[in-house]
């Protein structure tokens, strides 16, 4: 069972959050030409990927009621590939976000 990348974008909005708090106390939308210009393609690269996430586990999710279904042009293989994409991807994602939480940590810890 895949699960939804709510979490992932919950922990990038937080982490963009305290990014801004630490850099000034700015909002990352408040961040004005300058903060877009450096973070604008790190940022839509994350989103961009969290978007490819969620449609995977969407196709996979939806192919997999096709099957249950009976639909004809479904096979179970297909199912189980989607499936496995969907979960990699998920994996994947996860582990970006953990790689971050800990950056962003090591980061504070060296401005006390």
């Amino acid at each position: 069972m895949t699960m939804p990348v709510n979490a992932l974008s919950s922990a990038l909005q937080q982490l963009q959050s305290m990014a801004a708090q630490a850099a000034g106390g700015t909002s990352p939308a408040a961040a004005g030409e300058s903060g877009a210009a450096t973070a604008g393609g790190f940022a839509s690269a994350l989103k961009d990927s969290l978007d490819k996430i969620s449609n995977d586990q969407k196709t996979a999710v939806s192919e997999s009621q096709a099957f249950e279904l009976g639909s004809a042009n479904v096979s179970l293989n297909d199912v189980m590939v989607d499936m496995q994409k969907a979960n990699v991807g998920f994996q994947f994602g996860l582990q970006v976000r953990n790689k971050l939480v800990s950056a962003y940590n090591e980061i504070a810890q060296m401005s006390v």
